[in-house]
């Protein structure tokens, strides 16, 4: 995202300058995310593992899960499909001790980035999205795990839950990572900062300074 609008000439404000990368970072990271839906009467969400589809330039295109088909937000989605998806990411209280500085207000450092979408239920999706999930949360370790070692239970188990595609039709995010402090103090900061998580991504947002 760029710092300002090229069509109206409107500044985008600091916590909101974000680029493609750093949303799928977030993602990634953190991919248990609210799934909010239905009618504002009847409004349901959850909280669910979703894995990001990119584009070639890295703008995030999709997102796959499953939920039980039980869930009442199910319901609320087949009826209305439009979503609304919140992920969030590191998030730290930061005291006047870790800035070193007694005239210093405590703030509160976080990450958020909020996904508009078009939920696409299908039973052909559903093992689909299981693998997806599970390979990437799997990746890594000296012995995956696959669902084969299920047995039966797999199959018992696909009938209880759906897929769904979230095509993803908007993207706003908020990153409040120490952007606006002078140097010296997000320095303070960085070094005092108990939460390595947080820490990382305050520096991903303060490079070069």
């Amino acid at each position: 995202m760029s710092d300002a609008d090229g069509m109206t000439g409107v500044q985008v404000p600091l916590f909101e300058r974000f680029a493609d990368a750093d949303v799928r970072a977030l993602i990634e990271a953190y991919p248990l995310a609210w799934v909010c839906g239905g009618t504002p009467a009847a409004m349901e969400s959850s909280l669910l593992p979703l894995i990001g589809v990119f584009d070639d330039a890295g703008r995030l295109v999709e997102l796959i899960g499953h939920l039980m088909r039980s869930n009442p937000l199910h319901a609320a989605l087949r009826d209305d499909p439009r979503a609304t998806i919140l992920f969030a990411g590191p998030q730290a209280y930061v005291s006047p001790e870790h800035a070193r500085r007694r005239d210093w207000a405590p703030t509160w450092n976080y990450a958020q980035v909020k996904v508009g979408a078009d939920i696409v239920f299908g039973s052909d999706l559903t093992e689909y999205a299981l693998k997806v999930l599970i390979d990437a949360m799997e990746a890594g370790r000296v012995e995956p795990w696959g669902v084969e070692e299920l047995g039966p239970r797999y199959d018992a188990m696909l009938d209880r839950i759906i897929g769904f595609r979230a095509r993803v039709t908007r993207v706003s995010g908020k990153f409040k990572l120490g952007q606006d402090e002078d140097d010296a103090t997000l320095g303070a900061i960085l070094d005092a900062l108990p939460d390595g998580d947080m820490a990382a991504w305050m520096r991903r947002f303060n490079r070069g300074r």
